[in-house]
């Protein structure tokens, strides 16, 4: 028997040009699948948050998406927007330059200050792996691990790459077995969901949920 894959996934949808419509789907599917999460943008949580009334599925809200490059003060104050608009997971993008550039102190208050607003949310960490340094990725881990976080995630999908499994396997040696490891971008099929989980990851994040796990249905039952 495989793997509920469905369990696993975080039911995304970040496209600008999505509208409500989109959203209606997005919620609609995630409770007919049982995905983990429903993950949207902070503008669009209060919306789910309504669709989804009466309904025990969580909400994962990005913070400063897709750059992270935003002062870390308007990063806290968008994740307690997306708490108080139903949020209960929070998928935030760190301080790119400071990761790479060394500054330890900064990257962790970065991370802290969201951590604080989201008064005791998940918090997954998005560390863009593609513009990363195996070295570097290996510090954004470390340090996401000490900031407060739940998880550390490879990427945004924004960035022009997604997530590898020799890159979920480094985040996964780097954090210990009981952190958590978000596999995002690029994750399509059924064969790359699983590589992914085998890998490492306890979380994936796709836009290509349904499908997937439709899938491995198929394949689950030999066809």
């Amino acid at each position: 028997m495989r793997r509920d894959l469905a369990a696993f996934i975080d039911h995304t949808l970040l496209r600008p040009d999505a509208v409500r419509a989109d959203f209606a789907r997005l919620c609609k599917e995630a409770v007919q699948h049982s995905f983990a999460t429903v993950c949207v943008n902070s503008a669009h949580v209060a919306l789910c948050t309504s669709l989804l009334a009466d309904r025990q599925l969580p909400i994962a809200s990005t913070v400063g998406f897709p750059l992270g490059a935003g002062n870390s003060t308007g990063k806290a104050s968008e994740a307690t927007q997306a708490a108080l608009d139903g949020a209960s997971d929070i998928d935030m993008v760190c301080q790119i330059g400071a990761l790479k550039g060394g500054l330890r102190d900064v990257f962790i208050d970065d991370i802290r200050r969201v951590v604080d607003a989201a008064d005791g949310r998940p918090v997954k960490v998005i560390l863009e792996t593609r513009l990363l340094a195996d070295e570097e990725k290996q510090r954004g881990a470390l340090w996401t691990r000490v900031s407060g976080a739940s998880f550390v995630k490879t990427s945004t999908g924004f960035g022009g790459g997604g997530a590898t499994e020799d890159d979920v396997r480094l985040l996964r040696a780097e954090v210990g077995e009981d952190f958590g490891v978000k596999a995002s971008g690029g994750i399509r099929d059924a064969a790359t969901a699983d590589a992914m989980i085998a890998a490492g990851a306890n979380r994936l994040g796709t836009s290509a949920s349904v499908g997937i796990v439709t899938e491995s249905k198929m394949q689950d039952r030999g066809y």
